[in-house]
């Protein structure tokens, strides 16, 4: 199937080709001709499936039909629950609006940064993608109005619920006019979303697009037992040994992510950490010298993640296992996306043994693993 059967103008036609776009995603040819045909939806789907470009290109399509929208009354909200991914979001919704029959202004909106230049630039949005909390003070200031809203759609919807946002959605949707057209986007079913599903929803067309085990079966899975005082070394050994010049490190805490980069960096090899204490201006820089390649390692925590969305990432290292499994899946899905193979190392202790056997239970994969004891790590 092509893009040019799935009901887009030949402007975003011509987008999509010079972005190298040749062919949708299973998801991507569901979810746009319901789009563009007024359909709710609900997706069960990864990050990494093609989902946003799934609801970016028919919206824009539907917009550039329209008429402008009045200044600070928004026709398009899209919620998602961390600062990186509004950002991410809100670029794709640009890259695609070149060429269009006419201007679609797109603004992310998000926490950890000036209220003021947001609050300006709203003036001239059609389409808003924001934080909940960030959203809300924007309201309060009147800066931006809902009761125009056309469309909303909530990406990443298990994530802003487990994220503690749900009084702030309440009290947005209560913003909202009944009559809008509703997508939503969740990587996991839980009870929280299907209650959303319910309320929110008006006769959805499910696509369920199975890219979790296809995804999976792309990324080459390995652990290393090691005694806690060599996990360090292990980590630089296998940078080093393995010649990786763009890998992404995950560990539980922000302490470990800051020690991580000291001791890298002490022994020859760039890195950073990106974690919510850092500055929104910090942790901007610090992801698109990742991005570009300008930076070799990047060590996060699981919040800071959800905007982390490179195409071809060769590895992600566990330097310590998150607590959730669901967790340890998005984690891995950072690589191997795009049909593109990737690597996902993970370091463990002995005292980590049984939890990474519950992980690879739900994962519902075997994942081998490799004794350190006679490896050679000094000088590591």
């Amino acid at each position: 199937m092509q893009f040019s059967s799935l009901g887009l103008s030949e402007p975003l036609l011509r987008s999509l080709a010079s972005q190298k776009f040749e062919q949708p995603f299973p998801i991507q040819q569901e979810a746009i001709p319901a789009i563009l045909a007024g359909k709710d939806i609900f997706g069960v789907a990864q990050t990494g499936s093609g989902k946003t470009a799934a609801f970016v290109l028919p919206i824009l399509e539907l917009l550039q039909k329209a008429g402008p929208a009045k200044s600070r009354y928004i026709k398009v909200l899209v919620l998602v629950p961390t600062r990186e991914l509004a950002a991410q979001v809100a670029d794709v919704f640009k890259e695609f609006s070149n060429g269009l029959s006419r201007r679609i202004n797109t603004l992310a909106v998000y926490g950890g940064v000036s209220i003021n230049p947001q609050m300006m630039a709203l003036a001239s949005a059609e389409i808003v993608v924001a934080t909940p909390g960030r959203l809300l003070d924007l309201v309060s200031s009147n800066a931006v109005h809902l009761s125009a809203v056309e469309m909303l759609v909530l990406d990443e919807a298990d994530k802003i619920l487990n994220l503690g946002f749900q009084e702030e959605i309440d009290k947005i949707f209560a913003l909202l006019p009944p009559r809008r057209q509703n997508v939503l986007f969740s990587a996991t079913i839980g009870d929280d979303v299907r209650n959303i599903k319910e309320t929110l929803l008006r006769d959805p067309l499910l696509i369920e697009v199975g890219e979790e085990n296809q995804q999976h079966e792309l990324i080459s899975q390995v652990a290393y037992l090691v005694a806690p005082e060599r996990k360090g070394p292990l980590l630089r050994y296998l940078i080093k040994q393995h010649n990786m010049q763009q890998v992404l490190v995950f560990t539980s805490s922000i302490r470990t992510a800051d020690n991580l980069v000291g001791k890298l960096s002490k022994n020859g090899i760039q890195a950073s950490s990106l974690h919510s204490q850092k500055s929104q201006g910090a942790r901007t820089e610090v992801l698109q010298k990742f991005k570009t390649g300008k930076l070799r390692v990047l060590i996060a925590t699981d919040l800071a993640s959800r905007g982390i969305d490179i195409e071809k990432l060769p590895y992600v290292i566990n330097f310590e296992l998150p607590r959730s499994p669901k967790d340890y899946v998005h984690r891995i899905g950072r690589t191997g996306r795009a049909s593109a193979k990737g690597e996902a190392i993970t370091i463990i202790t002995a005292e980590d043994q049984h939890h990474f056997g519950v992980i690879q239970k739900k994962m519902g994969k075997k994942v081998s693993i490799v004794e350190t004891d006679d490896l050679d790590l000094k000088g590591y």
